[in-house]
C-alpha cells in the first residue's frame, strides 16, 4: 500500500456525563469496498487483502436475505402507539400523571399491530389493561379513540378497534416454520420513541419464562415464546416482530432483565397462537379453549427415564385426558404429528384448539410408544370435575389431640403429618409444609400445604427423617409430594 496511509482512529470524549466511543476506519484518498457490494464514488482502484477493488461507482445494494429495509416500509405504518389512562382512585402512582377536565389519570403507554383494513389492531393485554380512555396514534401522527374487543390474560393478549377505513395492515405470516438463527425485525415505540425498528436473529423457540404461568391465581396461563436478540424495551409491549418478508410472527411482549431495560433477549407470543385467539375475540368476545384436563412437568430425566417430552403427574377424572386412558407418568411426545418436547410446546399446540376438537395424542407408557385420541373439554366442564380441594377436618381421636412437631428452616415450617392428612391423601408417611416464609422454599414456588413425601431419592416417613436428610443438604436438590387435592409437584431447592 505505497502511497497509501491507513489509519484507524478512536475518538473517545465525554457527552452529558456519559462515555462516547468513535472507532472508524477509513482510507485516505477515497473510500472502502468490499468485493463490489458497497462503493461511493472513488478516482482510482488499489488492492487490498480483500481483493483488487474496482475504481468504478456502483449504486448501493442489499445482499440477499438480509433485506431489513423492504419489510421496515412494509410494517412501520401498522403499527401503532397506544395510550393507556385510568382513572386514578389513590393518592400515588408510578405512572405519569396527567390532569383532565379535574380528573386525575394514570397513563401508560405501548404499542399495537393493524390486522385489517377496518382499524382492528393486536397488542398485549397488559398494555390496555385497566383502561379508562385508549388512545391510537397512528404513523401518520393522527389520534383516534380506541375500544377493547376482547382481552386473554392466559396469553397476555387484547383485541382493540379504531372507527377507520383503508388502514395499512401486517399479514399473519406462519411461527410454526420461523427457524433459530433467522433474521426478524422489532417494530414498536420504546420509550415513546416513535416506529423504532431493530433487527435480531430468534434465539430459541417455545421458551417460557414463568410470566404468565407465574401468576397463582392465573392456572391456564401459556406460555410458548419466541426468544429474539432484537433490541426491544418499555413501550415495545405489543408491537411487531416481523420476518424479513414483512409478515407478523410474533406480538413483543416481555424482556429478561435485571435494570428494566434491554439486557439481550425478548420475547413475542407466535403468530398462530396469536391469530387464534384474535379470531375467537372477534368471533365470540372471548377465547373458547379446549382443555386436556392434565398437571405436566417437562420430562428432564429427573423422576422419569425419558430425557424430553412432557410427564403427566396428575389427570383430573373424567377429563379428556382420562376418558383417552391417559395416566400419570405417561410422557406425551407429540399432538397431532408434532413433535413435544416440552410443557411449553405442547400448551401452544393445545391452546390453538377448541373445545370439542379432536386431538391425537403421542405418549411413552414405561418406555412403550403409544397413540391415543381425545376430544378437549372447555374450562366449565373440566371445573365441574375437577380436584377441588378437599374440606379436611381435623377431630381428636378418642378424645385425645395429635402432638405436633415442628422443624423450621430456610423460611418454612414443616411438621409430622396428622392421620386425618394421611387418609385422605393414602400416605403412609411424609411431612406437612404449615407455614411459609421468604427464604428458600419459598423462592422454589412451593406453596403452603404442600406434603412432602420424597427428598431426592429418599422416601419421607417422619418429620425426625426429613430434618435428619435436610440438614445433610449443601447444595441443591429435589423434593416431590402432593397438595391436599391430590395434585402432584415436585419442587427444586436451592440451597
Amino acid at each position: 500500500m505505497s502511497k497509501r496511509q491507513f489509519i484507524l482512529g478512536m475518538l473517545a470524549s465525554s457527552l452529558l456525563g456519559g462515555l462516547v466511543v468513535l472507532l472508524g476506519i477509513s482510507f485516505l484518498g477515497g473510500t472502502e469496498t468490499v468485493n463490489g457490494s458497497f462503493s461511493l464514488n472513488r478516482s482510482n482502484s488499489v488492492a487490498t487483502s480483500f481483493g483488487t477493488i474496482s475504481d468504478e461507482p456502483h449504486d448501493y445494494s442489499v445482499p440477499a436475505g438480509v433485506n431489513f429495509i423492504e419489510a421496515s416500509r412494509k410494517i412501520v405504518p401498522a403499527v401503532v402507539h397506544i395510550t393507556n389512562r385510568e382513572e386514578i382512585k389513590g393518592t400515588s402512582s408510578r405512572w405519569r400523571r396527567l390532569l383532565r377536565n379535574g380528573v386525575k389519570f394514570r397513563e401508560s403507554t405501548g404499542s399495537g399491530v393493524l390486522i385489517s383494513e377496518d382499524g382492528y389492531i393486536t397488542t398485549n393485554y397488559h398494555v390496555v389493561e385497566g383502561a379508562d380512555e385508549l388512545e391510537v396514534r397512528l404513523d401518520d401522527n393522527r389520534r383516534l379513540k380506541a375500544e377493547i374487543i376482547g382481552a386473554d390474560p392466559d396469553t397476555d393478549l387484547a383485541l382493540i378497534k379504531i372507527n377507520a377505513k383503508g388502514m395499512p395492515y401486517i399479514d399473519f405470516g406462519n411461527s410454526d416454520q420461523v427457524e433459530v438463527g433467522e433474521w426478524v425485525l422489532a417494530v414498536g415505540n420504546p420509550f415513546d420513541l416513535n416506529n423504532t425498528v431493530t433487527a435480531g436473529i430468534v434465539s430459541a423457540k417455545a421458551r417460557n419464562i414463568n410470566l404468565i404461568t407465574g401468576n397463582t391465581d392465573n392456572r391456564y396461563g401459556i406460555e410458548s415464546f419466541l426468544q429474539t436478540d432484537a433490541v426491544v424495551n418499555r413501550g415495545n409491549s405489543g408491537g411487531a416482530l416481523v420476518n424479513l418478508q414483512g409478515e407478523l410472527i410474533g406480538i413483543n411482549t416481555a424482556i429478561a432483565t435485571n435494570t428494566g431495560t434491554f439486557s439481550g433477549y425478548s420475547f413475542a407470543v407466535p403468530s398462530i397462537l396469536v391469530k387464534k385467539v384474535m379470531d375467537d375475540l372477534l368471533e365470540f368476545g372471548e377465547v373458547k379453549r379446549g382443555l386436556l384436563g392434565v398437571t405436566i412437568r417437562d420430562a428432564d430425566g429427573v423422576g422419569t427415564v425419558e430425557l424430553s417430552g412432557v410427564r403427566i403427574m396428575g389427570v383430573s377424572p373424567g377429563g379428556a385426558a382420562d376418558e383417552a386412558g391417559l395416566k400419570e407418568e405417561d410422557v406425551i411426545t407429540g399432538v397431532d404429528g408434532k413433535e413435544v418436547k416440552t410443557t411449553s410446546q405442547l400448551q401452544e399446540l393445545i391452546a390453538r384448539k377448541r373445545p370439542g376438537d379432536a386431538v391425537s395424542i403421542s405418549y411413552k407408557r414405561k418406555g412403550n410408544d403409544r397413540e391415543t385420541s381425545l376430544k378437549l373439554q372447555n374450562r366449565e366442564s373440566l371445573a365441574a370435575i375437577d380436584l377441588a380441594e378437599p374440606e379436611l377436618i381435623f377431630e381428636k381421636e378418642d378424645g385425645v389431640s395429635e402432638n405436633t412437631l415442628t422443624y423450621e428452616i430456610a423460611g418454612a415450617v414443616f411438621e409430622d403429618l396428622s392421620s386425618q392428612l394421611k387418609k385422605s391423601l393414602n400416605l403412609e408417611g411424609g411431612v406437612h409444609l404449615s407455614q411459609l416464609g421468604g427464604g428458600a422454599w419459598k423462592a422454589s414456588g412451593v406453596k403452603e400445604g404442600f406434603v412432602i413425601t420424597k427428598v431426592g431419592d429418599d422416601d419421607i416417613t417422619s418429620l425426625e427423617q426429613f430434618q435428619k436428610i435436610i440438614d445433610t443438604k449443601t447444595k441443591d436438590f429435589f423434593v416431590m409430594g402432593k397438595y391436599p387435592n391430590g395434585e402432584k409437584e415436585y419442587y427444586r431447592i436451592t440451597w
